[in-house]
């Protein structure tokens, strides 16, 4: 039985960025622009954990092995 083809590994390049954004603190150590009264530094750790949920989603919704049944 041939085994099926293995997802590319490209896809694992999406996670660099939400793992290098939240290193960048001189960029972002500040407090203006605030959005709805939180400090941009604050807002912007928010985003980034965002970021980082969605990409870890589409990376491995990308990357699984799909089964052809449950066991």
């Amino acid at each position: 039985m041939a085994r099926p083809a293995r997802p590319s590994r490209t896809w694992h390049l999406l996670l660099v960025p939400p793992t290098v954004a939240p290193l960048l603190t001189p960029l972002y150590n500040r407090a203006e622009p605030a959005l709805w009264g939180l400090p941009f530094f604050y807002w912007y750790q928010l985003l980034c954990a965002v970021f980082a949920s969605v990409a870890i989603t589409v990376v491995h919704l990308a990357t699984r092995e799909r089964r052809d049944s449950w066991r």
